[in-house]
């Protein structure tokens, strides 16, 4: 099993199909998994385990970072395994893919280690792992399981790394991966991916046909999944039906050709997340009526204000309760409907040092920003994040 050039994951939908495939594999295809320490006595990580011959199993805690990425690299390169298996969510998925880069070509440590102010890191263009990776999301919204990008932990902040070689082999989506999942971050699951669609829809100027009519209905039927996980619970058909569309968010059927960095509020909110300690999508849910506002308003730079305005439209449409029709508002309104968490409170002080941060990391001449300046950010920061009192010293 390899992936070969430009050759997407392999999804595989229920349990069946996955016993099934891993029936057809040589009992030489000894396997490596690595698990969420939280996840070691799960109903997924036993159907995993009982299917593949397990060698040996590494139990993973926390988000990782560089040094355990690249002492993880070394375990795989020196143990005997020729298939990786994670299970997790999409933080130790990012995990497995670096550490599978990194065992199989150790030429590209230098692109994760070398000093740059630069947030994205890019890894050689072909494709060098050398151990197959098996991905099973055990969280909903993020994609990794099957995408080019994974986030690492690193002295100067968090880093989006992305090439090819970062794509999976295979993934599996079976409902029971999620089945303990919390509620509340099924629906936000859903809202990152529908930020992702929504972004790549709204951020790119130029109108395709074929590619918004697929977004829109992406993004129509994640908007009416989060709305029946709220009403009606999140059960195996609809985290099933989320996970599915969350990968689709990610295939190149929707993101070809498209404006590369067209989701530019991504990379506000991974600053601004990682300053203040939150959950990735409690930055993106403050920060969504702001962005949304300034496009509606006529800011091409942070995308197209017919666009958002026909994507809005369409998500009335669909939505099972009345939105508002100007999108700023709508959102906002959708985030009260989903009891998403996004109050944030910060000095402006430490607004000013997020957004220089984020300038640093992602514009002043580097593509993700564009001609987004520092008081462009400052300001989408403000009216995003209460301001607290006196800063203590």
């Amino acid at each position: 099993m390899t992936n070969g050039w430009q050759q997407p994951t392999r999804v595989l939908y229920s349990a069946a199909e996955f016993t099934s495939w891993a029936a057809q594999q040589t009992p030489e295809m000894s396997t490596i998994l690595l698990v969420d320490s939280s996840l070691t006595d799960s109903g997924i990580t036993a159907l995993v385990a009982a299917a593949l011959p397990v060698h040996e199993v590494i139990a993973l805690d926390g988000p990782g970072d560089l040094d355990s990425v690249v002492r993880l690299a070394e375990r795989l390169r020196r143990g005997p395994g020729r298939l990786v298996a994670a299970v997790g969510g999409g933080s130790l998925l990012d995990q497995a893919k670096l550490a599978t880069v990194l065992a199989g070509d150790p030429d590209a440590l230098p692109r994760l280690t070398t000093p740059q102010r630069s947030g994205l890191l890019l890894l050689p263009w072909q494709p060098q792992r050398r151990l197959p990776l098996l991905a099973v999301p055990t969280t909903l919204g993020t994609g990794s399981e099957v995408s080019r990008v994974a986030c690492l932990h690193t002295p100067q902040g968090k880093r989006l790394v992305a090439g090819r070689s970062l794509i999976p082999e295979l993934a599996v989506l079976d409902p029971l991966a999620t089945a303990t999942l919390p509620a509340e971050l099924v629906v936000e699951g859903v809202l990152e991916a529908l930020f992702r669609v929504a972004g790549v829809y709204a951020g790119d100027l130029r109108d395709r046909p074929v590619e918004d009519a697929l977004a829109l209905t992406v993004a129509t039927r994640l908007l009416v999944l989060g709305y029946q996980a709220v009403s009606d619970g999140a059960d195996d058909e609809v985290r099933g039906a989320v996970a599915r569309l969350s990968a689709l968010t990610h295939s190149d059927c929707l993101l070809l050709d498209r404006e590369p960095f067209a989701v530019r509020g991504w990379y506000v909110a991974n600053e601004l997340s990682t300053a203040l300690g939150v959950r990735k999508m409690t930055a993106v849910a403050a920060l969504l009526p702001s962005l949304f506002d300034r496009i509606a308003a006529g800011d091409h730079r942070l995308g197209s204000a017919e666009r958002l305005e026909r994507l809005w439209k369409g998500l009335c449409s669909a939505a099972p309760r009345p939105l508002p029709i100007e999108p700023s508002a709508g959102i906002a309104t959708v985030r009260e409907h989903w009891s998403v968490e996004h109050h944030l409170t910060a000095h402006p002080a430490d607004l000013d040092a997020i957004a220089r941060r984020t300038v640093r990391a992602w514009g002043a001449g580097l593509p993700a920003l564009g001609d987004l300046t520092l008081g462009d950010i400052r300001a989408v920061l403000g009216d995003a994040v209460r301001t607290s009192g006196p800063k203590a010293h």
